[in-house]
């Protein structure tokens, strides 16, 4: 508590509260936590409720992180268990990757430090080779390079944990991964039947949503504010490429009259 005082004290005006963990429980006592301390201050402070998204993950090593050489055969196996992957292979926990990739495609493990070429589909195998090496450990994201993965930006648990975060009455829910304005009219029509009148953040971390002005403008549009989530999106689009893109995310959230937030990489 201590802590949290001293940091809104410093001048916190918005606490996220991270659904990707933590039960329902979790998330209403720290509300009330952030709620206590910021009275006791005589200032008001925001509850932003950032929802997990789809989870596009590798599983988990049967004996501890593994070292991926570069020219090695790796595979991703939506079909192995969720503990049993080796320096060879490893399951995956989103089990439309197979339909969502084709031979020549580059994958990216890890936040973009891992790399694999994807040389053939066979069945839920999607065997590759190593390009950029490195150690590998349970439950690594993954991102498909220029974009293009289908997952749904809403998940079910993403519709449960907007219940949840109506009945917290949080102020702003952030949507992860939308790809279009479809997904943020989609997630301020399930905030609205929840009861809440929360802000909607879409969290530009897909290629697909900058894709084009179009798109991009159109998803602003639908939105209360946007997020430049530099870190997916630096993995999809390259690093070369972010900073050009998040000053122009900028510029036109600015121009279509939203509140635009640049995420930081920590």
């Amino acid at each position: 508590p201590d802590t949290l005082k001293r940091m809104i004290a410093a001048g916190v005006d918005v606490v996220r509260l991270n659904f990707s963990h933590g039960s329902a429980e979790d998330h209403q006592r720290r509300a009330e936590r952030v709620r206590k301390a910021a009275l006791e201050l005589g200032v008001d402070v925001g509850i932003l409720a950032d929802l997990q998204g789809p989870k596009i993950r590798i599983e988990s090593f049967a004996d501890g992180p593994v070292e991926l050489r570069e020219n090695a055969r790796f595979t991703l196996d939506t079909a192995l268990g969720a503990n049993a992957g080796d320096a060879s292979v490893v399951g995956c926990a989103y089990k439309e990757l197979p339909q969502d990739v084709s031979a020549g495609d580059t994958l990216l493990l890890n936040d973009g430090a891992i790399a694999l070429r994807v040389e053939r589909i066979d069945d839920t195998r999607i065997e590759c080779t190593v390009l950029v090496g490195g150690v590998l450990s349970n439950r690594k994201g993954i991102n498909k390079q220029g974009g293009g993965l289908s997952a749904s930006a809403l998940t079910d648990k993403d519709r449960a944990d907007i219940r949840t975060a109506a009945a917290i009455d949080v102020d702003f829910v952030a949507v992860s991964f939308p790809r279009s304005a479809a997904d943020m009219e989609l997630a301020r029509e399930l905030v609205r039947d929840a009861g809440s009148d929360a802000a909607l953040v879409a969290k530009i971390e897909r290629a697909e949503a900058v894709a084009d002005l179009q798109t991009l403008d159109d998803l602003i549009v639908a939105s209360d504010g946007v997020m430049v989530a530099r870190g997916d999106l630096a993995v999809e689009i390259g690093d070369a490429e972010l900073v050009g893109v998040q000053k122009h995310i900028i510029r036109r959230a600015r121009a279509l009259n939203r509140f635009v937030i640049t995420a930081v990489i920590t």
